[in-house]
């Protein structure tokens, strides 16, 4: 059957049950350490065939932004990230991701994925051989240095959510942690609100263009709520240990799917 704001999609019932499942567990693991795109993008184009990639993108990015939403109040309220870090990164990840999504279709992927499995591999590496990095928060730099960092982090990553999109919660984490010198659990605090300004920035863009399949999207994007509001409440009574598991089972995930596109 086809149901209004479905773009002209077929959906069943099992197909709906499939898309509230995949947004519910993206939801949690987007809100524990970022990565639900990993989840939740796949999902969309093997339950809708007849929906395009940038269909896919748009409509995952209204399913992101309705639970990193969820997520960032939440955390909000429970352990108080700072501000001062969160907002440079997020103003600056917004407009990079704009960018990021108006140059999409002008640089291939192809070319962008091997330098990222590269830079992922290293991380990986790097957190399993120094397990006591993001265990306590031990800032390297203050003042302007500090919100330069925060900036230039939210740049990067904002541009590289706006042209491809996967894992960019977890890339949020990994400079939190890595350069600045977070422990686990604020970095996904702040990662969040951060990843909510770039999701608001890919909208910006995907929304007038029409790509967003609405009815898709509300579905999908409330199941993502109820998963990010369950994890970051685990996140915040597990602590760092919990959040620093998932992150390496999330980058490990991340770099088998983008080697799979490579090889695919």
């Amino acid at each position: 059957m086809t149901l209004p704001g479905f773009g002209g999609l077929e959906i069943t019932l099992a197909v709906l049950l499939l898309l509230v499942l995949a947004g519910f567990s993206a939801g949690w693991v987007d809100a524990v350490v970022g990565g639900g795109g990993l989840i939740q993008v796949p999902a969309l184009l093997v339950l809708f065939p007849d929906m395009s990639a940038v269909q896919a993108l748009a409509t995952n990015k209204v399913g992101s932004i309705m639970g990193t939403s969820t997520s960032s109040i939440t955390y909000y309220r429970r352990i108080h990230p700072d501000m001062r870090t969160a907002a440079p990164m997020a103003v600056c990840a917004l407009l990079a991701s704009v960018g990021g999504a108006a140059l999409a279709s002008h640089i291939p992927e192809a070319a962008l994925r091997p330098i990222i499995i590269v830079v992922l591999v290293g991380v990986l590496v790097y957190t399993l051989l120094k397990p006591q990095v993001g265990t306590v928060t031990e800032l390297r730099w203050e003042g302007n240095r500090h919100y330069g960092a925060a900036a230039g982090i939210g740049l990067a990553v904002g541009l590289y959510d706006g042209l491809l999109g996967p894992g960019t919660g977890s890339f949020l984490v990994m400079g939190l942690v890595g350069v600045i010198g977070y422990a686990f659990l604020p970095a996904s605090a702040i990662a969040k609100i951060v990843n909510f300004a770039t999701n608001l920035g890919a909208l910006a863009f995907f929304v007038p263009a029409g790509h967003v399949v609405w009815g898709v999207g509300l579905v999908v994007g409330t199941a993502n709520l109820c998963g990010a509001y369950l994890g970051a409440r685990m996140a915040v009574a597990k602590g760092n240990r919990f959040v620093r598991i998932a992150f390496l089972v999330v980058v490990a995930a991340l770099i088998v799917r983008l080697a799979w596109d490579i090889v695919g």
